[in-house]
């Protein structure tokens, strides 16, 4: 008996204080990690939307070049032109004269007003011009 009871008053583990502490640590370092893994995702998605309008640009003009009018000018006659354009473009408003392309990745949405891709803003395109997000 005295043997057992020496084997039993010597375990060895951790105390309750010990792991709230170490779960304590654990979730200050959760709560700082997560918010700048957020904001790393909605930079990268906003750069991939940009990115993407930045290569369908020379698409639209081929386009025009091709046809001499945006006024016909769809995805699917776009993608005829290079195969490799991201589906995440979206064609908007479009004049013989003009265009609208949008582009959304995760939760970024731009759009690009041409010819010549004048200005990138985040939004979308509606009507004539592109609606921007505040």
């Amino acid at each position: 008996m005295i043997k057992l009871r020496q084997r039993l008053s010597h375990q060895e583990g951790f105390t309750l204080i010990e792991l709230l502490i170490v779960i304590v640590i654990i979730g200050i370092l959760l709560a700082i990690a997560v918010p700048s893994y957020l904001g790393f995702k909605d930079r990268a998605n906003k750069r991939a939307a940009q990115s993407d309008l930045r290569e369908a640009v020379p698409v639209a003009e081929a386009y025009y070049s091709d046809h001499g009018t945006y006024g016909t000018m769809t995805f699917g006659s776009m993608q005829a032109i290079d195969s490799g354009i991201s589906t995440a473009i979206t064609v908007g408003a479009k004049s013989s004269g003009g265009y609208c392309l949008s582009a959304t990745v995760g939760n970024a949405t731009w759009a690009v007003h041409g010819p010549g891709a004048t200005w990138y803003k985040a939004g979308t395109c509606t009507g004539s011009a592109v609606s921007v997000n505040s």
